[in-house]
């Protein structure tokens, strides 16, 4: 670890490329308390305490404590992850998005010009909805929590929280481009371990040691639950179902090429922590929804019914895990492709008649490893609802957050890594240890 460490200070590109990831994040951090002109953020945090368990609370964990503070990035990256969603289902089904994904480099920016145009409209729609919620807590459950309630605020609201998710974007695709690890999923994961030292402090507090009841064997038997799901999050994400490929061997004048063995990998959670994303980003629409419309009977159901850990809405979220597992996999993988690409270079898989078939087993084997990282995924994610049911602890603690940390975590650490290797040094771990893989390595 320490010549890992050493042989980062050593390459003037990676260093550049770390300390600019880590100072737009010091930006997005600043910007979490820069409040929405007219709020008064100390009556918001007084609501928010009894809010944690609800949606208010899951919502303000994704955004960094930022509802918590009525922030301008109050929006978070929510709007833009739901914009790529859209986009990624419209491909199925819009044939000129699904050339345009085809296309290469040139698709990919086309694609994500018009997710830059969904996110707008999206934080539109989103910022009113907020706006006009803040403005019923203000004659009802929070007095006081807006200067003004006139069109003005609604106008600079509106304005003030668009131009925060577009800054987020801006920051996460510069972060991707010039730094290091995938901007979008970093602002996420910066904002979760924003709140880790809180969550211990919850924890000290309902502990006995800090007054509550919770005893000393409990705290350790959660430090033991923790540490074993990062675990089981590791070994799934490294996970690997690997298919032997034999290469036919070929005579090109005296030489003869080819003819060795190798394997294609699978992952098991090819999607990475994407499904979780996206399941947390659509179950959060009925509280933008009930924003705009809080008479409706529907709406006020869905608000009352989705709460996260009521039984419901582990149902729908566990079931969008699995759709997503299964959609973004097939989005990012073509078995039909692969196939053909093995059987140009003269690759088969044993027993299994080249091009075709070779397809149709590939995407058999991947079918079944995606259900079982599918599987996998969902009980992590909700393992929160049986520790805040069993022992009462902090939401933070396993599922989404503790996902997305690791996963996060894994991806960035492969992306220096991988730098360290192409420069001739050593990895975090040592010559002789095994490298870390991302999801996508």
């Amino acid at each position: 670890m320490a010549n890992g460490l050493e042989g980062i200070g050593k390459i003037p590109e990676l260093r550049k490329r770390i300390l600019y990831t880590l100072g737009l994040l010091a930006v997005y951090r600043i910007g979490v308390f820069i409040s929405v002109p007219g709020v008064d953020r100390t009556v918001m945090e007084t609501y928010l305490q009894g809010a944690q368990a609800g949606f208010l609370g899951y919502f303000n964990m994704f955004s960094g404590g930022a509802i918590e503070n009525l922030s301008v990035f109050a929006l978070g990256i929510m709007p833009y992850i739901s914009a790529s969603i859209i986009l990624q289902l419209l491909a199925v089904v819009v044939p000129h998005l699904e050339s345009l994904q085809k296309e290469g480099e040139q698709g990919r920016r086309k694609i994500n010009q018009y997710t830059r145009y969904g996110t707008v409209l999206l934080s539109l729609i989103q910022g009113f909805g907020i706006a006009l919620w803040l403005r019923g807590l203000n004659s009802g459950e929070a007095q006081g929590v807006l200067t003004d309630t006139g069109a003005g605020f609604l106008f600079l609201a509106v304005i003030t929280l668009t131009a925060g998710t577009i800054f987020l974007m801006w920051l996460g695709e510069q972060i991707t481009e010039r730094g290091i690890g995938n901007g979008i999923s970093l602002i996420i994961f910066g904002g979760i371990i924003a709140g880790l030292p809180d969550a211990l402090f919850q924890t000290f507090k309902l502990s006995t040691f800090g007054g509550g009841e919770l005893a000393p064997l409990t705290l350790v038997l959660i430090g033991v639950v923790v540490v074993g799901v990062i675990g089981v999050i590791v070994f799934f994400e490294r996970g690997q179902r690997r298919i032997p490929v034999q290469y036919a061997k070929k005579v090109v004048g005296r030489r003869m090429y080819g003819g060795q063995s190798t394997f294609l990998p699978l992952k098991v959670n090819t999607a990475g922590v994407i499904p979780p994303i996206f399941a947390s980003s659509i179950l959060m629409f009925p509280t933008i929804i009930g924003n705009v419309f809080p008479d409706s009977s529907f709406v006020i159901w869905m608000q009352t019914t989705l709460i996260p850990g009521q039984t419901l809405y582990n149902v729908f979220y566990v079931a969008l895990i699995i759709f997503f597992c299964y959609f973004y996999t097939a989005v990012t993988f073509n078995p039909v492709d692969v196939a053909d690409n093995m059987k140009k270079y003269g690759g088969f898989v044993p027993g299994i008649r080249a091009g075709k078939k070779t397809a149709e087993y590939i995407d058999k084997v991947l079918t079944r490893i995606t259900f079982a990282g599918a599987v996998y995924m969902s009980l992590v994610c909700v393992l929160p609802t049986f520790l805040q049911s069993e022992f009462g602890v902090p939401f933070f603690f396993g599922g989404t957050a503790l996902l997305i940390v690791v996963g996060v975590a894994l991806d960035t650490v492969q992306q220096i890594e991988s730098h360290l290797i192409t420069r001739n040094y050593e990895g975090f771990a040592g010559a002789n240890a095994p490298r870390v893989r991302g999801r996508k390595g």
